[in-house]
């Protein structure tokens, strides 16, 4: 089953056990993967490597807004949008620790066969397609910089 079945199907049992939260977020993952799609091509489907990076980005949207509601003390909001970001969650995969981040990178590094800040590029593309959804690209960008200085 795609992640996009799955969606749909945690949609319909969350629309007949009534939770009207979990529902909104649903539908905002189907929505703007529905968008994706049809930006894509019609009748197009969503790989489950695309789904995943809609979901993480949604997820970080949802972070990034829910800072803003609690800086402006308005904690009804903040919780309403945490709460999504939890649902969103639940379809991504687990965070990769540190050493595997590392490890990743390494490979990635020797595969490539790169040795200068000046090949940082060509190892960024291979690692974010590898780690997508498992590491935030700032997370990639700093462990490359970091192996390749």
């Amino acid at each position: 089953m795609s992640l996009f079945e799955q969606i749909n199907e945690d949609l319909k049992a969350a629309m007949k056990a009534r939770e009207k939260e979990k529902l909104e977020a649903l539908r905002n993952i189907k929505k703007v993967m529905i968008e994706a799609r049809a930006a894509k091509g019609a009748g197009s489907e969503l790989t489950d490597d695309e789904s995943l990076k809609i979901i993480a980005r949604l997820a970080k949207q949802g972070v990034d807004s829910a800072t803003i509601f609690k800086e402006q003390g308005r904690e009804e909001l903040y919780n309403q949008e945490m709460f999504q970001v939890a649902v969103y969650k639940t379809y991504l995969p687990e965070k990769i620790s540190e050493e595997e981040l590392t490890k990743v990178v390494k490979a990635v590094i020797e595969k490539t066969g790169a040795s200068s800040m000046k090949d940082m590029g060509k190892v960024m593309g291979i690692a974010s397609k590898e780690l997508a959804g498992k590491a935030e690209g700032s997370e990639i960008a700093a462990k490359v910089k970091d192996l390749l200085a």
